[in-house]
């Protein structure tokens, strides 16, 4: 294998993970602010000029406080439990397309590590296995809160994991591909003139981004669907008996899904890395400026879906869990299936 193929996915393995936990840490930051900004308070502004230090100073805590072990007969589950889920948060960047490619001495270079034909597959199943490191930690903890927020982290992630898979088939059905990349160049552009219409796949596909969007809030554990975690019910739910970097591990992987869902949804329905006047950038400065504001484009998309999580969250309040279930069951997949059903049959009369 060519060594300078393995020295480029390297750099960019470890400049997406350091990207992944900086986002991850401001977020918490971010989150602290817009929660103030809604409850007309100042937020935190001791570490640091108007508090932007506040997030070394958590990090910092959470690796000196004592790590708490519970009376559990299971105490290598007890570990393996966050591990697990901050490995799997962290393994869906993997196959996501940062930006497009980039031409530096004379080589081209992907800025993506892994450009899988089957992307969409294994982000579904690296998710799926993700939910064990929630009932993992929560059967381990020898708690019956903790067991009762993983029991219910894992029939909600079960529930809306369906709805969300279904979601994807309509696109998937337009796109002809599993391919991320392949579905972030489709939309190339804002507008395909040559079928003068928009082509970013909201436009094409509204009722799938809205039950995908629906269920990345199920998945990531967010507020209105934060019921495995709902302090006042479970005290805190599955982590309710961690300590130290093992909490901080349960509350990392949450903000990187956030943050990652946010990328998963730039790209299948927003374009990914594509924006408006691509072709005259192009023309004006070349490939390397249409990368690299490309890039700059998705992450604008990226920190709306971040803010706009973080706005239901202070705005929504929190659902019942037979009203959880009930929206996954019985109006979301059925509206899924509905969407496939009627994606079909225009493509059919396309065609």
């Amino acid at each position: 294998m060519d060594s300078f193929f393995l020295i480029e996915k390297g750099v960019l393995i470890v400049v997406i993970f350091a990207i992944t936990m900086l986002i991850a840490l401001y977020s918490t930051f971010a989150e602290r602010k817009i929660a103030a900004f809604f409850q007309d308070r100042v937020g935190p502004n001791r570490a640091g000029p108007g508090g932007i230090l506040q997030p070394l100073a958590d990090g910092l805590k959470m690796f000196t406080k004592e790590d708490f072990t519970p009376d559990t007969p299971n105490k290598f589950l007890f570990i393996l439990g966050p591990g697990l889920f901050m490995t799997t948060a962290l393994l869906t960047s993997s196959v996501i397309p940062w930006g497009d490619t980039v031409n530096l001495f004379g080589r081209e270079f992907n800025l993506q590590v892994a450009d899988i034909n089957v992307a969409v597959i294994f982000i579904f199943g690296v998710v799926s296995i993700g939910v064990y490191g929630i009932m993992i930690g929560g059967w381990a903890s020898n708690n019956k809160y903790s067991l009762l927020g993983a029991v219910r982290a894992t029939s909600q992630m079960i529930s809306y994991e369906i709805a969300m898979g279904l979601s994807i088939i309509s696109v998937l059905m337009m796109t002809g591909t599993l391919s991320l990349r392949e579905i972030s160049l489709q939309q190339y552009g804002f507008i395909n003139w040559n079928e003068h219409w928009f082509s970013w796949y909201v436009f094409r596909q509204p009722l799938a981004f809205l039950i995908f969007l629906t269920c990345a809030f199920a998945e990531t554990n967010r507020t209105p669907f934060d019921l495995p975690e709902c302090e006042s019910e479970l005290i805190g739910g599955y982590h309710t008996e961690y300590s130290s970097m093992k909490l901080g591990f349960y509350l990392f992987a949450e903000y990187i899904n956030m943050f990652i869902s946010s990328a998963i949804i730039s790209v299948l329905f927003f374009g990914g890395f594509n924006y408006p006047g691509m072709n005259w950038v192009n023309e004006t400065w070349g490939i390397n400026a249409v990368a690299f504001l490309g890039v700059v484009a998705l992450f604008i998309k990226i920190f709306f879906f971040i803010f706009f999580y973080m706005w239901v969250r202070w705005t929504v309040p929190r659902f019942r869990y037979d009203q959880l279930m009930n929206l996954g069951w019985k109006v979301l997949i059925p509206l899924s299936i509905l969407n496939i059903v009627i994606t079909g049959g225009v493509i059919l009369l396309l065609k």
